[in-house]
């Protein structure tokens, strides 16, 4: 049985277009639309391209933490898009999968329960895009410097 491994690469002009939204926003002294996810500043885009679609099956999530800290992978149900300025709330995926080191250990720990049940969501989205986005969530010092992620699928 092969295994086919894809990383998450960062987006940085789709994060950049959705920082500039929320700063327009916030310069303008405007709301956001009623429901209307902004983009926080730990927050940042990343994009899975599948080059095969049908026949996976989830193995495994590759994280790789270069120091202490916590990273909250958010998948989006947009199919593609160009400009996901207008993400909202309702489009954000349950559940998250959450990865994590302390100070004290080398060891990774993460949710394992949510991050197989989003991992097999992965298997079911693929069937239907070509690209899946996700919103990752840095925090305890953690930035995107720091972090190596992919995913691990059968063939």
């Amino acid at each position: 049985m092969a295994e086919l491994e894809l990383p998450l690469v960062q987006d940085a002009p789709l994060t950049k277009c959705m920082r500039l939204r929320a700063q327009s926003l916030q310069q303008k002294g405007e709301k956001p639309q009623d429901g209307e996810k902004l983009l926080q500043a730990h927050e940042f885009v990343y994009r899975l391209d599948f080059s095969r679609q049908l026949g996976l099956g989830f193995v495994r999530w590759n994280v790789a933490l270069q120091k202490p800290g916590k990273v909250t992978l958010i998948g989006t149900s947009q199919h593609w898009t160009p400009d996901l300025t207008h993400l909202m709330r309702r489009q954000l995926l349950e559940p998250v999968a959450v990865f994590w080191k302390t100070a004290d250990s080398q060891e990774l720990d993460w949710n394992e329960a949510d991050a197989l049940e989003f991992g097999e969501r992965l298997v079911e989205l693929a069937k239907i895009r070509k690209v899946m986005y996700f919103l990752l969530a840095y925090s305890d010092g953690l930035e995107p410097a720091h972090v190596k992620c992919s995913v691990t699928f059968k063939v």
